[in-house]
């Protein structure tokens, strides 16, 4: 039955098949809980922020014409009209040839359109100041609205709220937002030959490193992994642990019994749940191929490969993007979010045309120019070259390789 499903889909088609998932429902949501969750409505602002023209430094508000010119050795004078308090609207007309002193987070008064820093200034001694520096309208000013403008859109539905977006929100008195759920994710091993990281493996067996390493994943990416440990590769033990994953969590990762041969009966797992359907069975992925969704109740179940390394890739290419997809992100499938650095290939690399090659690189670093990416080439059952790694560099399906030399983005990861 596997054999007969394995057809290779390219990774966009792949794409297109997770993009058809609906991201979580909208909970409303304390703004201290929200970090890194996605807006699902529009933000639009209840006030203007700053409420009025703020100076930005201590110094002196003033109109930036009576200063036109104005340099150390030829300073203009302006008379000291008022001492402004931090915590009041000024209720007066700051007047040509006048200034008034004000501090950080002041609001200017009318007529004052600049705020020269204190260190550009001199007390002369009967309310007369020197000033030595010429400023444009607006200089050293915070104006009203500038962050934000009462009724107008502060943050779209799709963005993702980092520390910074939530400070604005916070500035702005918006204790709850609409949010997407934070995406679950289970996480399921399967294979007679894994035994748990405490005990010392028997010929024939290995540790489990992949429940580790995608939780580890999945957490660092800002989502909530659920390891549920090892599975056997016995259908009903199958069965049974793919209806708890589904209960549990939002989506659901196994990796192992996802190749094409007699023992792997994840797909005959799948099909046996109500609701099922198997979307894809094989991706233009190197490593990765054998990768496996479906559909089932309507969650995704995405089946990796059991190798190390071809777990992580396809985690990192697939199963990251997809959990954030769930959680609302508009750009989830954008390599350009990806964080890279440019490098220069170190060597000739060479690819099987018709895959997209995700090759490990190891950046070093010259004086001046830009790193050299080495390709660190090993089977894909191999930890070494993921630990020595700094990142990924992708060679494109049409071609047939790259030759050293060749300016390449490596993927951080």
């Amino acid at each position: 039955m596997s054999e007969r499903f394995f057809r290779v889909l390219s990774r966009a088609a792949f794409e297109d098949l997770l993009r058809s998932f609906a991201p979580l429902s909208a909970r409303d949501t304390a703004l201290d809980q929200a970090h890194g969750l996605v807006l699902a409505a529009d933000v639009l602002s209840a006030e203007d922020l700053p409420v009025g023209d703020r100076s930005c430094m201590d110094g002196y508000a003033v109109r930036a014409a009576d200063l036109f010119g104005a340099t150390d050795s030829n300073p203009a004078y302006l008379e000291r009209a008022a001492d402004l308090p931090i915590d009041v609207f000024p209720d007066f007309d700051l007047t040509p040839g006048t200034c008034a002193r004000i501090a950080t987070g002041g609001f200017l008064p009318r007529g004052a359109d600049a705020v020269i820093m204190v260190e550009h200034t001199h007390e002369m001694g009967s309310g007369t100041v020197e000033m030595r520096k010429s400023l444009a309208p607006g200089e050293q000013v915070m104006r009203q609205g500038e962050d934000a403008r009462a009724g107008g859109l502060v943050l779209p539905a799709g963005r993702r709220l980092r520390a910074q977006e939530i400070g604005l929100l916070a500035a702005l008195g918006q204790t709850r937002v609409s949010a997407h759920a934070r995406p679950r994710a289970a996480i399921l091993s399967t294979g007679d030959e894994l035994v748990p990281v405490d005990q010392k493996p028997r010929p024939g067996q290995i540790r489990d490193v992949n429940t580790l390493t995608l939780s580890a994943l999945v957490a660092e990416a800002g989502f909530t992994a659920l390891p549920l440990g090892l599975t056997p590769d016995d259908l009903p033990s199958l069965t049974k642990a793919l209806e708890q994953a589904l209960a549990a969590a939002d989506a659901v990762f196994i990796s192992g019994g996802s190749s094409v041969g007699v023992r792997d009966l994840t797909v005959a797992a799948m099909e046996a749940l109500p609701e099922a359907e198997i979307l894809a069975h094989g991706v233009d992925l190197s490593p990765g191929k054998p990768t496996l969704l479906a559909r089932v109740a309507g969650k995704p179940v995405l089946g990796l490969p059991g190798q190390v390394t071809s777990a992580q890739v396809v985690m990192l290419v697939l199963g990251l993007p997809l959990l954030a997809h769930l959680a609302g992100d508009a750009r989830a499938f954008d390599p350009g979010l990806r964080p890279v650095r440019q490098a220069v290939l170190a060597r000739n690399l060479a690819s099987k045309q018709g895959r997209e090659d995700y090759v490990r690189v190891r950046l070093q670093e010259r004086a001046g120019q830009l790193p050299l990416a080495h390709p660190l080439l090993g089977k894909s059952g191999l930890l070494r070259t993921l630990v020595e790694a700094q990142g990924l560099t992708v060679v494109p399906a049409p071609t047939e390789g790259l030759v050293a030399g060749t300016a390449v983005s490596v993927w951080l990861v």
